[in-house]
């Protein structure tokens, strides 16, 4: 437990020291596996699990299962956001919001993209800049924006019934649902967390302003982007709807599974090339840079997988499995405990459903626990503890699009992407406990 426990603090701190994942995630996996007995390569097992092989396992496995839906998702997001059509949707919410509701216009920016299957770092790319205009226009604390960024993307609307991100359909295998599972519950619990995150966000900007603080300008800022070519923002949003409407039909009508989430970006992609034709100054290289950032994104992913699959293999991993999934009382508390302590370990929302998923899925069924409720409970929790200092898209969004730190601008994020999806997944629960 030592080990495992050891293991995972290394992984936070050298992500936080800003070592390349695919660095930091092999190591620290190295200390697990050294600490628990498991052997470095086959050669000195005898058919038992090792450390090379079962590393590698995790992490080519969840590659083989998603890298299609990744680069379709990278590629979707890259043509809206050369086409103009991601700034276009983002820029006209912003207008008509304006500077009275900087922080609202941000995050429902975000939020329209990311649930109409816009990658999560495009989204947070195409709005920062206008945010960063927005706070200033405001004499906002700058630290702020990626609160505003991340709670947009990643809370209410990446893990709602209905929406195209990884973290809705990954339960689908497991659990024989549809991306819209658990539905009426969702819809309360969305509601909920959008509307409770903006109060207390405007709540510590206000207290933040109140104690002095103010927008502050750095040399290094990006130039102000020029927003007068932009195409029609109602024509931005034909993409996005199409792939939302694509993704029902393949999956709640014809059942595809997740094959439904491929067919619609592809879908997406197809008709956002085919509107914005004339936008393009070189459509191969823009879908080349968003290939490399596919192998980017999904190598990260495959790296804390591949963690996780080395934690998985310890005494101490199974003896708090064992312990979580002996929870008594209703079965959707022992899964959410058991997703969040697994999302934490591998700061990964969709790494820990890939890796908790198979071990957990089979038991909660059998137990008699409602698919659907299970699906949507799964989902929502993934979405809290994930987002830890290590997580990735925190790491990214923070320091490479945001320009900040872990010690200016975390607390608030975390405030909004850990503890607001957290208290939306007992709210969940309890929903589905009376019945809705």
């Amino acid at each position: 437990m030592i080990g495992l426990l050891g293991g995972l603090g290394l992984l936070i701190y050298f992500t936080l020291r800003g070592m390349n994942i695919l660095i930091a995630a092999p190591l620290c996996a190295l200390v697990v596996a050294l600490t628990s007995g498991i052997p470095l390569m086959p050669p000195l097992t005898d058919g038992a699990a090792s450390f090379t092989a079962d590393y590698m396992t995790g992490f080519a496995a969840f590659l083989k299962d998603w890298f299609l839906v990744f680069l379709l998702g990278a590629m979707f997001g890259k043509v809206m956001e050369v086409s103009g059509a991601a700034d276009s949707v983002a820029h006209w919410v912003v207008q008509k919001l304006g500077m009275r509701h900087a922080a609202l216009a941000v995050i429902l920016a975000c939020a329209i993209l990311t649930y109409g299957g816009v990658s999560v770092f495009v989204v947070a790319f195409s709005v920062f800049p206008m945010a960063l205009s927005l706070f200033k226009e405001a004499n906002l604390p700058r630290r702020f924006i990626p609160a505003a960024l991340a709670f947009g993307s990643v809370t209410f609307t990446m893990t709602s019934a209905g929406s195209v991100e990884i973290q809705n359909f990954l339960p689908m295998e497991h659990l024989g649902t549809t991306q819209f599972a658990g539905w009426r519950v969702s819809i309360v619990v969305a509601l909920f967390m959008a509307f409770t995150g903006i109060w207390w966000f405007e709540r510590m900007m206000a207290r933040a302003v109140a104690n002095g603080e103010c927008f502050d300008e750095r040399a290094d800022d990006p130039a102000q982007k020029s927003y007068d070519n932009l195409p029609n923002p109602l024509l931005g949003l034909v993409p996005l709807g199409l792939v939302l409407g694509t993704s029902f039909y393949f999956s709640v009508i014809l059942h595809f599974g997740k094959s439904s989430l491929i067919v619609a970006l592809l879908v997406g992609l197809l008709t956002a090339i085919g509107i914005y034709w004339k936008k393009f100054t070189n459509l191969g290289v823009a879908l080349s840079t968003a290939t490399f950032g596919a192998l980017i994104a999904i190598s990260n992913t495959c790296a804390v997988v591949g963690f996780g699959s080395i934690a998985k293999l310890t005494p101490a991993f199974h003896d708090a499995l064992a312990f979580m999934t002996a929870i008594p009382g209703n079965g959707l508390i022992g899964a959410a405990v058991a997703i969040s302590v697994i999302v934490a370990l591998t700061g990964s929302a969709s790494g820990g459903q890939a890796i908790a998923l198979p071990l957990i899925a089979p038991h909660y069924t059998d137990a008699g626990v409602d698919p659907d409720a299970l699906h949507r409970v799964i989902a929502i929790t993934s979405g809290g503890l994930d987002s830890l200092p290590h997580n990735g898209y925190v790491v990214t969004t923070i320091r490479a699009i945001c320009g900040e730190t872990h010690r200016t601008a975390y607390l608030p994020l975390a405030a909004l992407t850990v503890v607001i999806p957290f208290v939306g997944a007992i709210l969940a629960i309890a929903l589905f406990i009376l019945g809705l």
